[in-house]
């Protein structure tokens, strides 16, 4: 039987991985991916840069989250909550970052498959966000034998 806390904490591992390898994945090795981002000729230099270091930042985050998540006790609250919240950084910067004047999701030359009518970036970002959400609410619950600070037996 699967305890709360270890579906919590696969949950948040999960986000973890894709925070890890996603970017660097999608806009760097994938060809399809990367011809849209860093592989784009028709992209300046700084805007390259940018798309970098997202994917360094994006590749950071997930690794420190791994760590906390790893450690003794990284399926409760105290830790899982922040490694959930620093996880949450480049996805909710992804969404974050529409609402900037002159963004776009994507370069109008190319046409991405839009599944439910959300451009794949989004519709990821929503599902690994509720991802999070899911394992911070299995994490909160009390379970038996534990007190409400996670750190009960």
């Amino acid at each position: 039987m699967i305890m709360l806390g270890n579906s919590s904490r696969l949950l948040a591992g999960i986000v973890a991985i894709a925070t890890v390898f996603g970017a660097l994945l999608a806009d760097f090795l994938i060809p399809v991916g990367a011809a849209q981002h860093l592989r784009n000729d028709a992209w300046p230099p700084h805007a390259k840069f940018h798309d970098a270091q997202y994917i360094v930042m994006s590749l950071l985050l997930g690794v420190i989250a791994l760590v906390l998540l790893m450690r003794r006790g990284g399926d409760r609250l105290p830790t899982l909550g922040p490694a959930c919240a620093i996880l949450a950084v480049p996805w909710l910067a992804l969404l974050g970052a529409l609402l900037f004047p002159g963004t776009a999701i994507q370069d109008p030359e190319f046409d991405n498959p839009s599944p439910l009518g959300l451009h794949p970036q989004v519709l990821l970002s929503l599902i690994l966000l509720a991802l999070l959400l899911a394992a911070v609410l299995l994490a909160a619950r009390k379970r038996p034998g534990a007190d409400r600070s996670g750190f009960g037996a």
